[in-house]
């Protein structure tokens, strides 16, 4: 995995995740009690070998960088290449704002892409949770001879508005691409991962610069679905993406079942975080926990139940949290009451206090409030 070099675009900052990204872009979200969604593309990039990771970033960045550091908790930690944090400096300099797409992106970086070593590159989001075989991907990209493999799902997960779906014909290319259509009519989900060549990416970045092409997908893909050999992957695992508050709930409620927590936490592809070292989770003598995933460093004293609670959360003595979700540092003081309830880090619960939203609309509290 040597010739492979990854790119992870970590600069999508999604408003309809509403208050759960207004402090960070969605890459840095928490996910699962331990880990961020950067994580979990971040670690199947070194599960495969990959040795040299470029993270694209924008705004609202500083607690990706807080989370990944130097890259040392991936082995990403080195020398010579490892991983790159690649601000909009380039980009800053021509007088634009926001990136546009990932043309633009990758526009913005163009001096670190014509200094990889490597003579393929794989790209992603790094706002989705799967376990991705990338080395399988890479070896299928190789003996099918295609110029872009696109990694996609038979299962449909994300809302047809904000997804891109693929229709393959009986020979295995990709003969059409839907972007955003109102509903999902294709078999195929694309999760907008593509192994590509070093040189054609460099080709098409030149070119799309060159006529004001901000969009990978209508401004490289679509034109070129003929003049390309463009080639699925099945990835037939679990994913998780997560479009609006929604989807961030029932996407963590899936992580109650089993079979899911097997499949995305393959410990022969091991998701890999930032080590905190935080002391194990204390129950006290009246405190209950019921289906449920508590993180390292809790206190629990209350009740628990269907929910997922991260690093650092306190339950005190008479509270009852139900159906949600806690992150880092949420304290739910005695006798407050929580049910289909996000609770953003370092949020306080008073006393006595009900807080219910309902499944299909969970109730989302804001970083650092105080209810």
């Amino acid at each position: 995995m040597n010739d492979l070099h990854g790119i992870l675009f970590a600069y999508r900052s999604d408003a309809n995740l509403g208050e759960l990204t207004r402090p960070r872009n969605t890459c840095s979200l928490p996910f699962g009690g331990r880990y961020r969604l950067i994580d979990f593309m971040l670690s199947n990039y070194v599960n495969a070998g990959i040795n040299d990771v470029g993270l694209v970033v924008h705004q609202s960045y500083q607690s990706l960088l807080d989370h990944v550091g130097s890259g040392k908790d991936w082995e990403l930690s080195r020398k010579h290449g490892g991983l790159r944090i690649l601000p909009p400096f380039s980009f800053a300099e021509l007088g634009h704002g926001e990136y546009r797409g990932t043309m633009d992106a990758l526009a913005g970086v163009t001096d670190y892409l014509e200094n990889i070593r490597q003579d393929y590159v794989i790209m992603a989001w790094g706002d989705v949770a799967l376990n991705l075989p990338v080395s399988d991907v890479f070896a299928q990209h190789l003996a099918s001879g295609a110029d872009i493999t696109v990694v996609c799902t038979p299962i449909l997960h994300g809302a047809p508005q904000y997804s891109e779906y693929v229709e393959v014909s009986a020979d295995g290319r990709i003969t059409d691409l839907s972007i955003h259509p109102t509903a999902a009519d294709k078999a195929l989900e694309s999760l907008e991962i593509y192994i590509l060549s070093k040189r054609l990416l460099m080709d098409m970045t030149d070119y799309c610069a060159a006529h004001d092409i901000a969009n990978f997908s209508r401004g490289v893909l679509q034109p070129r679905l003929k003049s390309l050999k463009m080639v699925p992957y099945v990835h037939k695992g679990y994913v998780a993406r997560f479009q609006s508050v929604s989807d961030y709930y029932q996407r963590s409620m899936d992580l109650l079942d089993a079979s899911i927590r097997a499949d995305l936490f393959n410990p022969m592809h091991p998701i890999r975080t930032k080590d905190q070292s935080n002391p194990s989770t204390y129950y006290g003598p009246s405190a209950v926990s019921r289906c449920s995933l508590v993180a390292d460093g809790c206190y629990i004293e209350g009740e628990v139940e269907n929910s997922i609670l991260s690093r650092g959360v306190i339950v005190e003595k008479g509270a009852k949290v139900v159906n949600s979700v806690l992150m880092q540092g949420t304290v739910v003081k005695a006798g407050a009451s929580l049910s289909y309830v996000i609770a953003d880090k370092n949020v306080q619960i008073n006393e006595d206090r009900m807080l219910m939203g309902h499944q299909t609309y969970p109730l989302a509290i804001a970083k650092e409030s105080v209810v």
